[in-house]
């Protein structure tokens, strides 16, 4: 203006203030939003973003407003299993054959797991309701953002780390530890007064063996989440059939008629199913329901085939076979 210019070039021709900040580094580091007026929005410093939320594209920390998509909830329903499946197993090995609280044991265990499991999606955001929010997640580095906090003059290490898979890493950490409050609650107290035909000291022995898996369970969370979290439908399809062929041998089950005269054998045996399906399941999503479905027919086929072989296999004909033949 003091050049003579116009006032109007004089307002083409001078930038407008912006408030230039620094680039934010790190691959979760985020600015989080201070205030909103209009259209305007401030952003605070570069940093971890608040619970709840994670960076986007523009390095801006956003609220999580989705939901968990069916991969998701199949991960979790894994995660959920687990200790039940671990109680039946335990309760099952340290019953004895002479025991007759094994059925109510099994019972108590899944009301324990299916209650902590309400209280638990009930006390996630939005509290009272069966339905969570979520971020989506995008890759495996998600579930370990303490690996990627940066350092800039490489002295100073910038501490980005937040829970950007948000909630599916802390939930279940929450469910674990109202299985373990909720059992402690309800199965010494059922145990003491039903548990006829076990001793003393091993009526308690599902509840001991309790006391050291679900630690165990939390550091395999904590450490290998992210990979379960992809690799979990393979891991319940080889478990499922692992493990229902050494119980069909150890059981000594060689013909149909085995599994219709005890009826137990048959309950495991359609446990084994479910896990085989809700394995089946997880891998295809079941995106394709025409191509998806008919892969469940394939559930039978382990056992059918272990049933349709075992006597060819049988060790002691084995023996006796190579004997004549020698």
């Amino acid at each position: 203006l003091a050049l003579g210019a116009p006032p109007g070039n004089a307002a083409r021709t001078l930038p407008a203030a912006v408030d230039i900040q620094p680039a934010c580094l790190g691959l979760y580091c985020g600015r989080t939003v201070l205030s909103v007026n209009g259209s305007v929005e401030t952003y605070g410093d570069c940093g971890v973003c608040p619970r709840g939320q994670r960076t986007d594209d523009n390095k801006i920390c956003r609220e999580c407003v989705g939901s968990p998509d069916r991969y998701d909830w199949l991960y979790l329903g894994f995660m959920a299993m687990l200790p039940l499946v671990l109680h039946w197993f335990f309760i099952e090995w340290y019953s004895g054959k002479k025991s007759s609280s094994a059925l109510l044991q099994h019972l108590t265990a899944l009301l324990e797991c299916s209650v902590a499991a309400v209280v638990t999606l009930l006390l996630s955001d939005p509290v009272g309701s069966l339905h969570i929010r979520s971020c989506r997640v995008k890759k495996l580095s998600d579930w370990y953002t303490m690996l990627y906090n940066p350092s800039p003059d490489y002295i100073t290490t910038v501490h980005c780390t937040h829970e950007a898979v948000y909630p599916l890493y802390t939930i279940v950490f929450i469910y674990y530890a109202f299985c373990l409050v909720l059992m402690m609650l309800l199965r010494p107290l059922l145990v003491k007064k039903i548990a006829c035909g076990l001793g003393r000291s091993d009526r308690f022995k599902s509840i001991y063996a309790a006391l050291y898996f679900f630690p165990i369970l939390t550091v395999l969370q904590a450490v290998g989440g992210g990979l379960l979290y992809y690799a979990f439908p393979y891991i319940i399809l080889v478990l499922s059939l692992v493990t229902l062929a050494v119980y069909m041998s150890a059981s000594e089950v060689e013909f149909f008629k085995d599994l219709l005269v005890r009826k137990k054998r048959l309950v495991v045996l359609f446990s084994h199913w479910l896990l085989h399906a809700y394995g089946i399941i997880s891998i295809s999503k079941l995106d394709k329901l025409e191509q998806d479905l008919p892969l469940l027919a394939l559930v039978p086929a382990p056992a059918l085939f272990y049933l349709m072989t075992a006597k060819y296999t049988e060790p002691s004909r084995i023996l006796s076979e190579g004997g004549n033949g020698h």
